[in-house]
């Protein structure tokens, strides 16, 4: 048995036990991070060594990458970043959002042009692979989203705009020279979302708009085969309807779906196609409140948000018994729009994300449900 494998292993164990023990929530900002409303530091993608990689936006309010280790304790633990070629006026900069096991990291920069090109790079960030869809638009809001790298290989999901301001999927492996793009039958707006949306079998998730503008999940095998769902009860109007945020390596799908009223609820989809919906009792019942699914780990562990009756964002981990255990990190805000968003849980159970306090600054943090019963905070 590889390392790889080992590691795999150990963390189906693991989960099975880390919500009964106690947690910890660790907040970090990046170095150089604004400290003023909507500007400060996201994390968005963990791999099972425990590094963190995402974005942070400075006081002038241009996005910078960021990668840290050994929990983001303390400002040496970051190595900050800027991709060749990205603006520096506000909006543009560079943003990250996946890394694998083996430290490759995905993501895309934003030009002075406000055109994004996708990228490709690891520590200590000397050189960057430039992906460009050949049928990327050129145009401000248009170009290339590098969002999702194979957890243990280099292949690349993401999206990309055309010249006609319409989004599709696509897929590229090493060494970048040949895309594959694909939109599912009936698509207008293809939507890959980012961290976990590709799997080691080479499975991609997402969703696509109809002509009507309502959502569907879809999941795309490693040969291109496509396969559509829709949850039961999903909405069929503009904005409502399924979407699919992240899967795992058995092909289980997690993510939210609309109602009728604009009310989100969680699902969790198995390769089959058997569909289980749940929903955070502490959630809200109203348009744009309730469950949203983020991501899943390989022991069908479920991280995500649940929006209460007041707007406010708070965490929760749902286990692979359907157990939910719902978190704030310290000094999160509780007005309409603040609070924990978590992204992604790691192998182990880890989850980073980020939250947004009262004066709607954003930090980092880490959630550890095997570590001791203590609140640490690194907000420098």
């Amino acid at each position: 048995m590889n390392r790889l494998q080992l590691w795999k292993v150990v963390s189906v164990v693991l989960l099975a036990c880390g919500l009964a023990s106690a947690q910890t929530i660790t907040s970090f900002s990046a170095p150089g991070a604004g400290t003023g409303a909507g500007q400060g530091t996201g994390g968005f993608g963990i791999n099972p060594q425990g590094t963190v990689v995402g974005s942070y936006l400075d006081d002038g309010n241009v996005f910078h990458g960021y990668q840290c280790v050994s929990g983001c304790g303390t400002a040496s633990t970051f190595t900050t970043f800027n991709a060749p070629g990205a603006g520096t006026s506000a909006g543009q900069g560079t943003i990250t959002f996946a890394i694998n096991v083996f430290g490759v990291i995905a993501g895309y920069l934003i030009d002075a042009n406000n055109v994004s090109h996708g990228f490709v790079t690891t520590a200590p960030f000397k050189h960057f692979t430039i992906l460009d869809e050949p049928d990327a638009g050129k145009g401000a809001g248009q170009g290339t989203i590098a969002g999702n790298i194979k957890p243990e290989g280099g292949e690349i999901a993401g999206s990309y705009v055309d010249s006609n301001g319409v989004s599709h999927g696509f897929v590229t492996a090493p060494p970048y020279r040949t895309f594959t793009s694909f939109d599912p039958k009936g698509s207008v707006y293809t939507i890959i979302t980012v961290v976990s949306a590709l799997n080691q079998e080479g499975e991609v998730d997402g969703a696509y708009l109809d002509a009507n503008g309502a959502l569907h999940g879809f999941a795309r095998a490693a040969n291109g085969t496509i396969t559509k769902f829709n949850v039961k009860g999903a909405g069929t109007g503009s904005g409502q309807g399924t979407s699919a945020s992240s899967i795992n390596d058995l092909g289980q799908i997690t993510a939210n779906y609309i109602d009728s009223n604009g009310v989100n609820h969680g699902f969790l989809r198995q390769r089959s196609g058997a569909i289980t919906t749940f929903n955070v009792s502490a959630a809200g019942n109203g348009s744009g409140q309730g469950t949203i699914p983020e991501g899943i780990n390989l022991g069908g562990e479920i991280t995500g948000q649940y929006v209460d009756s007041s707007g406010a964002n708070h965490g929760f981990v749902r286990s692979q018994l359907g157990a939910i255990t719902t978190f704030d990190a310290p000094g999160a805000g509780t007005a309409s729009g603040q609070g924990t968003l978590p992204a992604t849980p790691n192998l182990y159970g880890v989850i980073t994300g980020q939250y947004i306090d009262s004066n709607n600054v954003h930090f980092g943090f880490l959630w550890n449900p095997q570590s001791r019963s203590e609140v640490k905070s690194n907000q420098q």
